[in-house]
């Protein structure tokens, strides 16, 4: 179902657009979060870190595509909330062919490359063989996470933010019971856990499939699938591209930060592995707000309507905040036993309590950002949040160098580092805020 974003009380609007995002990502995290829930409890702390550094890798790859999507989305909300029902038809099925084709040229790169990227990123050898593995098998699925992402870009850029959700659940819940088949039964360690990965995905892909040719109309392009429209493609490109790239920022100053880990041993990697679940829970519902921000806003300018704008920013920030505040009193408190969650070794516990009761903190600063970023994408000003984002992952590695290496502080380098980078960001952003709010 489609919803205009253009009429209504705003922070209503905004709660109830979030609230699927949400449970969506939280979902979409429950299943990755049981992979190493899983490989911790029933195969070992190796397994637990060749997964753990993975993740910032294939989480790159698929944030580069769905930076794409969320470019391709600015322009959908902006022709719907216009009306412009051509446009947005060829800009669907533009944006679904180039990112297939994308998609694929990628995932058979980083399935060929796979073994010098890892170790690029100073992989221990006693665990580069199933790390290599694990990877291989993710990227297979690649094409399959673009298409779900799409479908969901496209979805919420119409307003429709809850059908995603339950597509995620069914995935979950797959992913959970194949997670449990490969590994416990069939004895598959790490490499089940892919499988498992790709099949849900595979599954969600074909569930949105099927909802979308009965239930929403719009979206029903027959033969109007396979029109591709080049000068769309170049505007999407210029929209995409700063949304790609910002988000593959994002991602490389992780790898950067996975790197510097790595050296550290396989206990901190472990433990970095586990905080790194944990975190995405806490930082991901931020995002989403965001995200909700981004679409109504993306509308209301395609309608012209820029004191919707404004007040959609204002009403934005405040769940940001009010969100931060809640997230940091809850991985404060039950820091351990988040952990134990996860994993029963004592040293990976005690890593990742010191790293939770440090981040916990600072979690204000990125929702403040997150808001702010919204905003930017919401107006079609994408070129700020590339620039404040790569601020962000440059001041964090450059921070962590120095604290790891020359002051040898170890995993709680990393929080302090986050906050160097989050204020940097800030620094980045205010002036370009306070200068762009004025003209709308």
């Amino acid at each position: 179902m489609t919803k205009d974003l253009t009429t209504g009380k705003i922070m209503p609007i905004l709660v109830k657009f979030t609230i699927p995002l949400v449970l969506g990502n939280l979902f979409q995290l429950t299943y990755n979060a049981v992979d190493s829930i899983i490989v911790g409890h029933f195969v070992g702390k190796e397994a637990l870190a060749a997964v753990g550094i993975c993740n910032p890798v294939t989480t790159l790859m698929i944030l580069f595509l769905n930076g794409l999507c969320m470019g391709a989305s600015i322009l959908m909300g902006m022709q719907f909330g216009a009306k412009d029902y051509d446009t947005l038809h060829r800009q669907i099925s533009t944006t679904m062919i180039s990112g297939v084709i994308f998609s694929i040229i990628l995932s058979l790169l980083c399935i060929i490359f796979a073994v010098p990227i890892l170790t690029l990123l100073q992989v221990d050898k006693s665990i580069l063989n199933m790390t290599t593995q694990y990877l291989r098998i993710i990227f297979i699925g690649l094409v399959f996470t673009f298409l779900y992402n799409f479908f969901s870009s496209t979805l919420r850029a119409l307003g429709d933010s809850n059908s995603p959700l339950y597509f995620l659940i069914a995935s979950a819940v797959l992913n959970i019971f194949g997670d449990l088949f490969f590994v416990v039964v069939l004895k598959a360690g790490s490499n089940g856990c892919a499988v498992s990965t790709v099949i849900s995905e595979a599954l969600c892909c074909l569930l949105c499939i099927i909802y979308i040719q009965k239930k929403v109309p719009i979206l029903r392009l027959g033969k109007k699938w396979l029109v591709f429209d080049m000068n769309l493609l170049k505007r999407t490109i210029a929209y995409g591209w700063a949304s790609a790239m910002q988000q593959a920022t994002v991602q490389l100053g992780k790898i950067g930060i996975q790197a510097i880990v790595n050296t550290m041993g396989v206990s901190v990697a472990a433990a970095f592995a586990v905080v790194n679940r944990i975190d995405d829970f806490a930082y991901t519902p931020e995002q989403n707000i965001a995200h909700a921000m981004t679409a109504l806003m993306a509308q209301n300018k395609g309608a012209g309507k820029n004191d919707r704008l404004r007040e959609g920013f204002r009403c934005g920030l405040t769940l940001e905040i009010i969100y931060g505040i809640a997230i940091f009193l809850i991985c404060f408190i039950f820091a351990r036993p988040l952990m134990l969650m996860f994993v029963k070794d004592e040293e990976v516990i005690r890593h990742g309590v010191t790293y939770l009761h440090l981040i916990s903190i600072m979690y204000l600063l990125p929702a403040l950002t997150n808001g702010i970023q919204g905003y930017f994408r919401g107006i079609g000003d994408l070129k700020i949040t590339l620039i404040s984002s790569f601020v962000n992952m440059g001041v964090r590695v450059l921070a962590a160098l120095p604290l790891v290496f020359i002051f040898g502080l170890g995993i709680e380098a990393l929080p302090f580092s986050y906050l160097a980078g989050w204020v940097g960001m800030l620094i980045a952003e205010v002036p370009l805020l306070v200068k762009t709010y004025k003209l709308y």
